[in-house]
C-alpha cells in the first residue's frame, strides 16, 4: 500500500459510541488537516455512525506560490476559468473510493456512507461521488464548487448516484469561493442529478468558514440519511 499516499497518517477518526452501521467520510480544506473537521462531527455525532477524516498529503500548491500544504490536489487559481489539476483530482477522487471500499470491507455497505467535505475537500467530494460506481447515502459538500465540470456530458449522470441526495452550503459572505461559485455549482448538480435531491442553504454574514447552524443543518441530513438500523 506504500504506493497510496493516504495511507499516512492515518485518518482522524470519531468512532461509532456502539456498533457502526454507517459511516461518514469528510474531506478538509487546503492546507488544513481532518482533526479541526473530526472535532467538529464529534459536536452532532450519533452513536451508530462512524466518522473518518482523512489527512490530504502535502504537495506544492501552485496557488500559494508553490509552497508544500495539506492539500487533495493542486490549485492553480479560484475562479471559474482557471486551469484545473485534471490527473490529480482524479487520482484523488480514486483514494476516496479506495477509503470508501476499505469500509465496505470492514462491514458498512456504500449506501450507508455519506461523503462530505469543506472546500477543496467538498469539491473532491462532489466529484468522487459524481464519477464512483459505488452506491452512496449522500453528499454533504460546503463553501465548494465542482471540479471539472466541462468534463461532464450534459444532462443527467447514468451512474449509481443520479438519486443522491446532496446537501450544499456556503456563506454569502465568502470572499475565498464567492457564493456565485456555490450558486452556479448547484444548478450544474441539478442537471446531473435528480434536483429534488439537492438542498443549497446560505449562511448570512458567514465567511469562508462554517457556524453551528450550518452543523445543526448538517447533522439533520445525516441522522436523515442515516437512520439507526436497529
Amino acid at each position: 500500500m506504500c504506493g497510496n499516499n493516504m495511507s499516512a497518517p492515518l485518518p482522524a477518526i470519531v468512532p461509532a459510541a456502539r456498533k457502526a452501521t454507517a459511516a461518514v467520510i469528510f474531506l478538509h480544506g487546503l492546507g488544513d488537516t481532518g482533526h479541526g473537521w473530526s472535532e467538529a462531527l464529534a459536536g452532532i455525532k450519533s452513536p451508530h455512525v462512524k466518522y473518518i477524516c482523512p489527512h490530504a498529503p502535502v504537495m506544492p500548491v501552485s496557488l500559494n506560490m508553490n509552497m508544500a500544504m495539506p492539500s487533495w490536489f493542486d490549485i492553480i487559481g479560484l475562479s471559474p476559468d482557471s486551469q484545473e489539476d485534471e490527473a490529480g483530482i482524479k487520482q484523488a477522487a480514486e483514494n476516496v473510493k479506495a477509503l470508501i471500499d476499505q469500509e465496505v470491507k470492514n462491514g458498512i455497505p456504500s449506501n450507508r456512507i455519506i461523503l462530505g467535505g469543506f472546500s477543496q475537500g467538498g469539491a473532491l467530494s462532489l466529484y468522487t461521488a459524481l464519477t464512483t460506481q459505488q452506491k452512496l447515502a449522500g453528499v454533504v459538500a460546503l463553501s465548494c464548487w465542482l471540479p471539472l465540470r466541462t468534463s461532464f456530458v450534459q444532462g443527467a449522470i447514468s451512474g449509481v448516484n443520479k438519486e443522491i441526495p446532496v446537501l450544499q452550503c456556503h456563506g454569502d459572505c465568502d470572499p475565498l469561493v464567492p457564493l456565485m461559485f456555490g450558486s452556479l455549482t448547484v444548478e450544474k448538480l441539478k442537471s446531473m442529478i435528480n434536483p429534488a435531491n439537492v438542498t443549497f442553504r446560505t449562511y448570512s454574514g458567514m465567511m469562508h468558514s462554517s457556524c453551528n447552524e450550518e452543523m445543526m443543518d448538517v447533522k439533520q441530513f445525516i441522522d436523515k440519511h442515516l437512520p439507526p438500523v436497529d
